[in-house]
């Protein structure tokens, strides 16, 4: 296992495959400049940047994530900044410069993190071109107030890097095949291509497939789980394929969250709302469509987006593959329909038409980087005045991302009323029955998911979010 620090190749030999990347540089390398927080990519204050080969190896993608949910197999062939990166031994970076001039650090924990974010905003990283805001989301601070940070924000300008030593080193570490490895009697592998990977789930059914690491990385950190067989699968190029056609969207299950960002908005500007706040950053930089999916939590918030617009899933295995409604993928709590060596290899996406009404809200505590209370997600067909279908799912109300089947059948066929939304959003009551939890009591949740079936409505009428959100505010 190999990997490019500043330039220069670093080997680890044996380790643990759930050695996280922060773990790593604190206690070997000792470049404790990068900061453990939250040890579950929350803070940011250990925010680093990776960089891999673009499809034509004329180039480096660089990225921030979060180094302590990152394990260290999933640096294989790739490049890493960090901290230490910028600046001299005697001298500070130009936006360390800006960051103390500005007074925009004051206990300095968190100021690493927040130096690495900007930084790749500078350099163009992916989803930088994001507002400051956005890009900062994932970056918490206890002192500042983030006026300071901010306002040295819109002070930067763009800096170009050269890149060339850093695309011929990685040319001359990149990976031709399936590279394993092994810490005394557990195993770990990173396949290229997707033949590859159900070949190892055909030997190694029971094995853990990792791709973004944001929620099996607390797994290891908070839970101290051993995972066993590990299968990490960021490097499989046909897990993160794109294709828009005017029929729809097909994602590879790879795909991470700001690289489907753009695809999103243009499939519908309220998927790409949602996707904006699914996590920060490196949280987005980081974790998988796919992985969102094939976990089966019943409070991620791409599934019940998906099941809304009617997305298909397709499972592979080493005996071919097989689609079915993404809805019928979820079948319990913890329980998938994923049989022994199968894997999602993608999803397809309908492109809603020209006069569908979509509508996708998230609800949480906080608006950035928050799981949510409860996601909702609908998408009606209205003609003539009449809703002629309709689909609505939620996450947050059951064991699984799940359809509102009776407020499906009551909008069905019904005129586009006020009245009609008002009896569909009473029947939510016999679809769910919710749990009361630390992010939202069951009659909470059942009052919010009515609500926003009203908030469709509203918005369909030319009422703002912003305004419904001050009126619910103002009681």
């Amino acid at each position: 296992m190999r990997f490019l620090l500043d330039g220069a190749v670093v080997e680890p030999g044996e380790i643990a495959p759930t050695t996280t990347v922060l773990e790593y540089l604190r206690t070997v390398l000792r470049r404790t400049g990068t900061m453990e927080g939250c040890a579950e990519g929350d803070c940011g204050a250990c925010t680093v940047l990776v960089g891999e080969l673009q499809t034509d190896c004329n180039g480096i993608a660089w990225r921030s994530v979060n180094a302590c949910i990152l394990f260290l197999p999933m640096l294989h062939g790739k490049a890493l900044l960090t901290v230490e990166s910028l600046g001299k031994p005697d001298a500070l970076d130009p936006l360390q410069e800006l960051m103390a001039a500005n007074g925009s650090s004051q206990c300095g924990f968190c100021t690493p993190g927040f130096v690495m974010s900007l930084h790749g905003r500078r350099i163009g990283a992916a989803g930088h071109d994001l507002p400051a805001v956005d890009v900062l989301a994932g970056n918490l601070c206890r002192c500042t107030g983030y006026g300071p940070i901010l306002d040295a924000a819109d002070k930067l300008g763009p800096v170009a890097r050269d890149d060339s030593a850093t695309v011929a080193a990685l040319r001359s570490i990149e990976p031709a095949e399936t590279v394993a490895g092994r810490f005394g009697e557990q195993r770990w592998y990173v396949p290229r291509t997707n033949a590859a990977l159900a070949d190892l789930l055909a030997q190694h059914p029971d094995a853990r497939i990792v791709a973004g690491a944001t929620d099996v990385g607390l797994w290891v950190t908070k839970g101290l789980r051993d995972l066993g067989t590990v299968i990490f699968i960021g490097d499989i190029g046909e897990l993160r394929a794109i294709e828009e056609t005017p029929a729809g969207l097909t994602i590879g299950a790879g795909v991470r969250y700001a690289q489907a960002h753009a695809a999103f908005v243009r499939l519908h500007p309220a998927l790409g709302e949602l996707t904006r706040r699914i996590g920060g950053l490196q949280v987005r930089n980081s974790a998988t469509i796919g992985g969102n999916v094939a976990n089966g939590s019943p409070i991620g918030d791409g599934p019940p987006a998906l099941i809304a617009l009617g997305a298909t899933l397709t499972l592979r295995g080493a005996a071919g593959t097989r689609s079915m409604p993404i809805e019928d993928y979820f079948l319990d709590y913890g329980k998938q329909d994923l049989r022994a060596g199968e894997f999602v290899e993608r999803i397809y996406v309908p492109r809603p038409g020209p006069d569908d009404i979509v509508h996708i809200s998230k609800l949480s505590r906080r608006f950035d980087s928050d799981i949510s209370a409860v996601c909702g997600a609908f998408k009606l067909a209205v003609r003539d005045g009449r809703i002629v279908s309709a689909s609505v799912a939620f996450g947050g109300m059951a064991a699984t991302p799940r359809r509102a089947t009776a407020c499906e059948a009551a909008l069905t066929d019904a005129p586009f009323t006020l009245a009609s939304i008002e009896r569909a959003a009473a029947a939510l009551r016999t679809d769910y029955a919710p749990l009361s939890d630390v992010r939202g009591s069951a009659d909470y949740r059942l009052k919010a998911a009515a609500n926003l079936l009203l908030r469709l409505w509203h918005e369909a009428q030319g009422v703002s979010a912003s305004l419904l959100a001050l009126e619910a505010t103002d009681g």
